[in-house]
């Protein structure tokens, strides 16, 4: 019996590409201070298209942690330390327009009726905390666990082993969800069932060898959290 449910949260929660799409362009707007050639330097050192507002699949800030986005940028701006530069960056983030994949609120009523939630994201916990209650769904969740709690981050099961741990439950009886690799490796290195979902980048071809369940959003998780 599933009992716990752990939330990756961008493009498993949140819709990515609305999210960060914009936040991306204005931020590295305000870094480059004007610098148009400055501005698509940054760009391309990750992935990012701002004709588009687009991230490329293949781009290291999607699963990756803020440290590792700012060390992408870093070497293009001399002015900035590291540590300056990702609490700016965590600052600004915290901002960024919040929206959701589907409506959450009744997925996450219906979930929490059988089981305990949380969520183990690479972002920082208080972002994550941030845009769970500019949803207003803050309160559906046990523990919201970053890559800044003290765990490390995905894909190191770490903060899949710490929920378990805050929770009581075993890592067996607990279902480990989320849209990347990142996540399912983390999942399946603290011994969770795993389940994907498409509504990242990741296609069900590339998930589906490390999930035991591929979904095409969170919506379907109810029905087939009943069904076992």
């Amino acid at each position: 019996m599933i009992s716990g449910i752990l939330f990756d949260k961008d493009a498993t929660l949140l819709d990515f590409g609305k999210m960060w799409g914009d936040w991306a362009y204005t931020h590295l707007s305000d870094l480059s201070e004007g610098d148009d050639t400055l501005f698509h330097r940054l760009a391309a050192a990750i992935d990012y298209d701002p004709a588009t507002r687009n991230f490329a699949p293949s781009s290291p800030v999607i699963a990756g942690t803020p440290e590792e986005g700012v060390d992408l940028i870093l070497p293009h701006l001399p002015n900035w330390t590291r540590d300056a530069l990702l609490r700016h960056s965590n600052d600004t983030a915290r901002t960024a327009p919040v929206h959701a994949i589907v409506p959450l609120d009744p997925v996450l009523s219906r979930l929490g009726q059988s089981a305990k939630l949380g969520i183990a994201t690479n972002d920082s916990a208080h972002s994550a905390r941030t845009h769970m209650e500019t949803l207003g769904i803050a309160h559906h969740f046990t523990a919201i666990l970053g890559s800044d709690s003290g765990h490390g981050g995905k894909p190191a099961p770490g903060m899949c082993l710490a929920f378990a741990d805050q929770t009581g439950l075993a890592p067996a009886q607990i279902a480990m969800v989320g849209d990347s690799l990142h996540d399912l490796h983390a999942g399946r290195a603290a011994g969770m069932i795993c389940v994907a979902v498409t509504s990242g980048f990741a296609t069900a071809q590339e998930l589906s060898p490390f999930a035991d369940a591929v979904l095409g959003d969170v919506s379907e998780l109810p029905d087939w959290v009943a069904a076992r």
